[in-house]
């Protein structure tokens, strides 16, 4: 096994130790929550131009879509060890999303600058305000799916790596040149 392919097994291992322990205590801060709340505030910048609704949803939309150009930017370089990380970075994005959508009614969470829940607010004009838990679930199970399919990618590509290697040494057919 190459020394990359090593380094890889390592980087999805630790991810899925480190996703199942954000998943398990989501409103925990973490090490990547610094950027994600500085991702989130830009987003409410971005998006306001379009609207007051798109403006608060901003915040969420930039969290979730900012690493999600990454794991399309990485798919399209056919990095695909690449991509499962950043698709890691969107499940612990999601976590951290559920926990905010989960505090809707009761707003117990401590806002940047004081300002307005995005949930509540949110969740309010839809009629869904009583809802913020289940919405939250929901957001929940879907960090559990980008985490499980972060590792999961992480593991087939560097199988599918070591693959590809080892039919271009025999000589064989290789349907892929990179992870």
């Amino acid at each position: 096994m190459k020394s990359t392919d090593s380094l890889r097994l390592v980087v999805t291992g630790g991810l899925a130790v480190y996703g199942v322990v954000i998943l398990r205590n989501p409103a925990r801060y973490r090490l990547l929550d610094g950027v994600s709340l500085a991702m989130h505030e830009a987003g409410h910048l971005f998006f306001a131009p379009v609207g007051e609704f798109v403006g608060y949803l901003g915040g969420t939309l930039m969290q979730l879509l900012l690493p999600a150009a990454f794991v399309a930017y990485f798919l399209h370089q056919k990095d695909r060890h690449a991509a499962s990380v950043a698709l890691w970075w969107v499940a612990q994005n999601l976590a951290n999303v559920s926990v905010y959508a989960r505090d809707a009614r009761s707003r117990l969470l401590p806002l940047v600058g004081g300002g307005d829940h995005d949930w509540n607010y949110l969740l309010g004009r839809l009629d869904l305000l009583d809802q913020d838990q289940v919405i939250g679930r929901v957001i929940h199970f879907l960090a559990v799916l980008a985490v499980a399919t972060s590792v999961l990618g992480g593991l087939l590509a560097v199988q599918r790596r070591r693959v590809c290697e080892r039919e271009s040494t025999s000589g064989g057919p290789s349907t892929a040149n990179s992870a």
